[in-house]
């Protein structure tokens, strides 16, 4: 059209204070700008990080992500999957319950499906996972640098991937260290604070002479901590403490603060989300992707003075 037409037409959107429809022009060029996002992670603990991260990667306005809790429920997750690629998602990104691995959505959906923390049963789909093994040789490295010799593990349930993967971890890194396990096994429970504490009371009737606890998670370090502390043991010139998930709300909260492996969740999303990103435009990966931990350091395995 005219320039002076364009810029009536303008001039009239403006006085009406009229916006384009996103999603009819989103429709024109193929896209809708919409993202589903399916976890059963029922309290957010994880999901919610995920998601953080990739909202930062979609960026402020770009994309709108639909969030949809499945409670673990395999129809509820399947409706969902209808109702969100009834509203013409662009993609699908499916966070796990847990670390282990699911039941893919299958092949034949008409968008690209990215898997973030627990892995596809289907190796041509694409996984982002935390690499478990690597956190739990992380902690110990840790804890050997802060001089420790004598590192017990006590994690949470064994069916957990995440359990196996960190102990596996734990134990390789001691073996290569040339050190013991303390207390001879690792320790398999739940992901309770109650666990921590029992395990531990027993833990020091066993390996009185232990000088370092890898917690399986922050909430099984609470419990540890809380048992040390009945028995009047200094954390950490006494026995040091280190735990997993880098949860604050716990790990800050603790006295001394948490020691803990940071699982990197909002990064797991970002590196999603531009994983999606990229299938959308064509490059479609397969297998699974695998992103290291860290370490974050506080006084439950570092003197303050």
């Amino acid at each position: 059209m005219k320039a002076e037409t364009r810029d009536r037409v303008l001039r009239a959107a403006e006085r009406l204070s009229f916006f384009p429809n996103a999603l009819a022009k989103g429709l024109l060029a193929g896209r809708t700008g919409t993202v589903g996002l399916l976890t059963s992670d029922l309290e957010g603990r994880f999901s919610i990080p995920i998601l953080m991260g990739a909202e930062d990667a979609f960026g402020a306005g770009k994309m709108s992500v639909f969030l949809c809790d499945a409670r673990g429920d395999a129809i509820r997750e399947q409706h969902h999957v209808q109702a969100l690629l009834s509203r013409r998602v662009d993609g699908l990104i499916v966070v796990g319950s847990s670390t282990n691995p699911r039941t893919s959505l299958g092949s034949d959906l008409p968008v690209p499906v990215v898997y973030v923390y627990g892995p596809s049963e289907d190796p041509a789909d694409l996984s982002i996972i935390t690499d478990n093994v690597d956190a739990g040789r992380q902690a110990v490295d840790h804890l050997i640098a802060t001089g420790r010799r004598r590192i017990a593990h006590i994690s949470g349930d064994v069916s957990y991937s995440a359990a196996r993967d960190r102990a596996e971890g734990v134990t390789t890194a001691l073996t290569e260290a040339g050190l013991p396990l303390s207390g001879e096994r690792v320790m398999f429970g739940s992901w309770s604070e109650s666990w921590g504490r029992g395990a531990t009371r027993l833990l020091l009737e066993r390996a009185p002479d232990t000088d370092a606890i890898v917690a399986g998670s922050d909430q099984i370090a609470r419990g540890v901590m809380d048992a040390l502390h009945e028995r009047r043991v200094d954390i950490p010139e006494d026995i040091a403490v280190i735990g997993f998930d880098n949860w604050a709300v716990l790990a800050t909260n603790s006295r001394p603060q948490l020691t803990s492996v940071d699982l990197r969740l909002e990064e797991l999303g970002r590196l999603a989300a531009q994983r999606l990103f990229e299938a959308m435009d064509g490059d479609v990966r397969h297998g699974v992707e695998s992103l290291r931990s860290r370490v974050v350091t506080r006084g439950s395995t570092t003197p303050s003075h």
